[in-house]
């Protein structure tokens, strides 16, 4: 009997041109450097190719945070480590309160797992109603991840931390640990709470703490 393939789950939200992802930062600008109607020297006649352009802020999209985007010195995305954003063990958390406390944590293992809070509020995204009152995590929710071995953790609201605290005590928390952070994930209520991996890698620049990612789950059948 052969075993079937894994159900891929993509979890992450489209990057266009006009996207605005937080506020006051700039969207961004998706164009061609030249595209397939442009002259195309060095090419036979009816051979095209389409090469892209992209201006944007790192923060765009569904993207994720190394300690370097809160500290200096530490991890960038070429230092990001593998073994902590791909093939992670997932678990789900399931809640539509505004404030994450660590009482939604489940009592069970969250050691070298990705832990993602599935809030509901990526329903909202793309509209000014996903900017204000957000869900969010308070620090110590934060704290009992780090406490308990959380490798990841990732939510499908506008930010960990409550957007009106300045301090972002979950931000400073978490990436002082080594724990990346993914936000504006999205799709998440078609997961199991566990049984899954998850992959959320971004490209390999120096000098740069966050960067979009394709994020997606590898459930078994």
């Amino acid at each position: 009997m052969h075993r079937r393939a894994p159900l891929l789950i993509d979890l992450s939200h489209d990057i266009f041109d006009g996207l605005r992802t937080y506020p006051g930062l700039p969207p961004p600008v998706v164009g061609a450097h030249r595209g397939h109607s442009d002259p195309q020297p060095g090419y036979a006649a009816g051979t095209t190719f389409h090469i892209g352009r992209i201006e944007m802020v790192s923060n765009t999209g569904t993207y994720l945070d190394t300690p370097f985007h809160r500290y200096p010195g530490r991890e960038d995305l070429a230092a990001l480590q593998l073994e902590s954003v791909a093939a992670l063990p997932g678990v789900v958390i399931r809640s539509r309160a505004q404030v994450l406390r660590p009482a939604d944590l489940p009592a069970d293992d969250l050691r070298r797992h990705a832990v993602l809070f599935d809030t509901g509020w990526s329903r909202h995204w793309n509209t000014p109603q996903y900017f204000s009152d957000h869900p969010f995590l308070v620090e110590a929710t934060a704290r009992a991840l780090v406490e308990r071995g959380a490798a990841l953790v990732g939510i499908d609201s506008l930010n960990v931390d409550d957007s009106s605290d300045g301090e972002r005590p979950v931000h400073t928390v978490l990436l002082e640990a080594g724990i990346p952070i993914v936000e504006h994930l999205t799709n998440l209520g078609t997961l199991p709470e566990r049984g899954f991996r998850f992959f959320a890698v971004p490209v390999k620049v120096r000098g740069m703490g966050t960067f979009p990612v394709r994020a997606f789950a590898e459930v078994q059948p």
